[in-house]
């Protein structure tokens, strides 16, 4: 039984008026769960999983929630989002129906599953809320310990804020650095990297971020034995335990079913961590989860009779209930009495939600109705339209998709009558308007995306020679970013104390502070993790991976977390992160730097710029700091030395994003390339201009988004032919730009040779100058094979090489 303890900060009465109000929350937040099971079973909903078990110690983090405060959370979460007042239950029933209108649900208007919650951090024209002025949550994500490196960012925004001057419109996103990174998660998700990564990065930085673990001893079905050494996740993380003179953890653990207990614990983890900056965890165990995992399975299958029963027993809202009735706070009636009135409120607010989900289908199922019996008084098809449209009308609670199905079916059987437009009319309206409440958004809409930008040209002094390094290009731009943007920062690993691996940022850190250019240690999630969660408060990151082949590590937080974002939340939160990277022609396997086809097709909704040397990429970085989006920069690895005239308007050249450069007029042939394999490419146009052929080059700047202009298909008008040059494996990155160039843009209509790719081989390449020749294009390659293509065209002028 949970000892009598009462806040002595209050009157009992108000007491007794505060803990029946968590009450009231925490049995409405169960009646809702246990209801949407039923909805699941009973077909209404596709898929249900929910925070029954969770509730009370949920209650106990909300009370130490402050405005300003962000959440990075685990999807059982939705007596918290209750508690802060940012779910009703209509809205909790509409997110499980997915609703598609973000008014209805507005966590992802039905873009993701129950139990993923968000808040709103934009207005709608895509400009930031002054987020100190409420209650935040990051959009959730189902991959678990997803939400953990986004949290390290949340957090280390307050200690951005707290010691670095200057920053415009700081009071919108942080008071004094006051503001909290609370996170959740399952004890079973404390197994992943993600989870162990994070909280070792937290320690060092010492942010103040409070760490939850939800632990109810199961991963689905598989016990905590099988998950966690000593089955105990603080006690294996004693060693990140802070102490006098240490960095560290503050770990605290708590009875999940104990009300006041939990309320204590987290006033004090909140008061350490928003005070002092100290990250604290919460191991919150002997926690139930009354219906198992799901709706997809029952956990009678795993659990034992010791344990069912002991989690009815020590469910943490009869626990509370014992208690209420112990200190006379309500009575066994009252108690009843509540609970009677949350079912019939959460039967009340699902009524509603349904209503408003299935009533504007309804209506379209009727106006198909009346257009399919019209067009069936004169068709051919008569008997079997009308025995569609009574199958149409006998759905009950029809689905978009049963809409569209039947009357494309219909189109198909009346495709030689006259009355199939008012159909096929209807269609092409149906599908334009309601594609859009499941396609938007994927990208910025606002004033500020990345084709706002406008060029702006180098400008050199008279002259000026190619004489300088490109890395001192980078070097003085970022400087010149550094002092225009205080909001701006970079971190990675080598990044801060030497100024990179090589030398963009020479003395950058003695000039601008180890908070704005930061060493990290080896985590690329976690500043992957880092740089989400700063740009979700404002800050404007640069996050550094030091070779592109070490972006695999991150692309996960990359693919679910960060290119997701705008879209799964219907463009209400935004993550303007520039990445930072270093690849191509590289030698060896881990160093190559081009799995490209695999990075852009799991990262759409960040930019992809790949630019061909070190002032083109400066200008990347300019350009994306006037933005709103997301973006991946890749410098040429090959390039740090090479030479490059000095511009005089650092921080102020833009390189366009999305239009291609040409860099060489031809008539023959179209070479299409990027980044570091466009020397070669230089070197073999030269090389076979000697011969008589004249190639066409084209930089392609940037791979997502891909050529805005269409200026490929023009070069491609003029010379008929077109070589795609990639150091990719066959199909990566060449297959993406060949299905743009031909399919997008319509090239077959000009091609008189069939479009070819030249890439490196299928593995990946090997070590050392031969290693390096023999597994990527040389140019030597694409001098025959541009031939080859001119010998198929003109064999008496351009005899075989072989």
């Amino acid at each position: 039984m949970i000892k009598e303890k009462v806040n002595t900060g209050l009157t009992f009465e108000d007491f007794k008026t505060e803990v029946i109000n968590d009450y009231k929350i925490a049995i409405i937040s169960r009646e809702c769960s246990l209801l949407g099971r039923k909805e699941v079973l009973t077909g209404k909903a596709k898929f249900g999983i929910f925070g029954d078990g969770k509730e009370v110690p949920q209650l106990a983090m909300a009370k130490s929630f402050k405005n300003g405060d962000f959440r990075s959370g685990y999807y059982r979460d939705q007596t918290f989002m209750m508690a802060i007042g940012e779910l009703t239950i209509q809205q909790f029933f509409a997110g499980l129906y997915a609703h598609t209108d973000i008014k209805q649900e507005p966590m992802s208007a039905g873009r993701q599953m129950g139990g993923h919650f968000a808040t709103h951090s934009l207005n709608e024209d895509g400009s930031w809320k002054n987020l100190t002025e409420q209650k935040n949550s990051s959009s959730d994500i189902s991959p678990t310990a997803g939400q953990m490196p986004r949290l390290l960012g949340l957090a280390q925004a307050s200690k951005i804020y707290r010691n670095v001057s200057g920053i415009e419109n700081a009071s919108n996103f942080s008071i004094d650095g006051n503001e909290i990174a609370w996170g959740t998660i399952g004890n079973a998700s404390t197994s992943e990297g993600l989870f162990f990564e994070t909280i070792n990065a937290a320690g060092v930085l010492q942010v103040p971020m409070v760490m939850s673990v939800w632990d109810d001893e199961y991963g689905i079905s598989v016990h905590a034995r099988h998950q966690t050494t000593k089955e105990n996740i603080s006690e294996i993380l004693k060693g990140y335990q802070k102490e006098e003179g240490t960095n560290g953890f503050e770990i605290l653990r708590v009875k999940g079913w104990d009300y006041v207990d939990l309320i204590a614990t987290y006033e004090k983890a909140a008061e350490i961590a928003r005070e002092k900056h100290v990250p604290v965890l919460i191991h919150v165990n002997q926690l139930t989860q009354p219906q198992g995992h799901s709706s997809s399975g029952s956990h009678e299958r795993y659990k034992n009779a010791a344990r069912l029963a002991w989690e009815k027993d020590f469910d943490c809202i009869r626990q509370m209930k014992l208690w209420m009735i112990a200190i006379n706070i309500a009575s066994p009636e009252e108690i009843e009495a509540i609970d009677l009135e949350a079912k019939k409120e959460v039967f009340e607010g699902k009524k509603a939600a349904w209503n408003a989900f299935i009533e504007p289908i309804v209506e379209e199922q009727k106006e198909l109705v009346a257009i399919l019996e019209r067009i069936a008084v004169t068709s051919l098809k008569k008997e079997e339209i009308l025995r569609n449209t009574a199958s149409l009308k006998g759905i009950k609670s029809p689905l978009k998709k049963e809409l569209l199905v039947m009357a494309r079916k219909t189109l198909r059987s009346i495709i030689n009558e006259e009355d199939k437009l008012e159909l096929s009319r209807w269609i092409t309206n149906y599908i334009n308007k309601t594609q859009e409440k499941f396609s938007s958004n994927l990208f910025s809409n606002s004033d500020k995306n990345v084709f706002s930008v406008k060029e702006v040209l180098p400008v050199y002094p008279d002259n000026a020679k190619e004489d300088t390094d490109g890395r001192m290009i980078l070097r003085d731009n970022f400087d010149a970013i550094f002092s225009k943007y205080p909001e701006s920062l970079i971190f990675g690993e080598d990044a801060g104390n030497i100024g990179d691996v090589n030398q963009g940022l020479e003395g950058m850190q003695e000039k601008y502070g180890e908070l704005r250019v930061a060493d990290v240690g080896i985590r690329e999630a976690s500043i992957l993790g880092q740089g989400i969660g700063m740009a979700l408060r404002g800050l404007r990151p640069i996050a550094e991976i030091q070779y592109l082949d070490y972006l695999l590590y991150a692309i996960q937080i990359m693919s679910d977390d960060l290119a997701t974002l705008q879209y799964r939340t219907v463009g209400k939160q935004k993550a303007p992160l520039i990445i930072r990277t270093r690849g191509h022609r590289l030698e060896g396997i881990w160093h190559s730097g081009s799995p490209m086809g695999m990075i852009i097709n799991a990262i759409r909704g960040i930019h992809v710029l790949v630019p061909r040397n070190m002032t083109q990429a400066a200008g990347f970085y300019n350009s994306l700091l006037e933005c709103d989006e997301p973006a991946l920069v890749i410098e040429c690895l090959n390039g740090y030395r090479l030479k490059e005239k000095m511009p005089l308007n650092y921080g102020e050249f833009k390189t366009p994003i999305g239009v291609v450069e040409t860099l060489r007029k031809g008539t023959d042939i179209t070479l299409v390339s990027y980044g570091s394999t466009l020397r070669l490419v230089e070197q073999a146009a030269n090389e076979l201009f000697e011969a008589g052929i004249d190639c066409e080059i084209i930089d392609l700047q940037s791979l997502l988004p891909f050529d805005v202009n269409q200026d490929i298909i023009k070069s491609v008008a003029k010379t008929n032919r077109l070589l795609v040059i990639d150091e990719d494996l066959p199909g990566g990155a060449s297959a993406y730009i060949l299905q743009q160039i031909i399919e997008q843009q319509d090239a077959y209509n000009h091609l008189d040779s069939k479009p070819q790719t030249l890439t490196a081989k299928e593995h990946r390449p090997a070590y050392g100058t031969d290693g390096d020749y023999f597994s990527k294009p040389s140019a030597e390659d694409i001098y025959e094979k541009v031939y080859a293509m001119m010998n198929e065209v003109n064999p008496s002028k351009f005899p075989s090489l072989y």
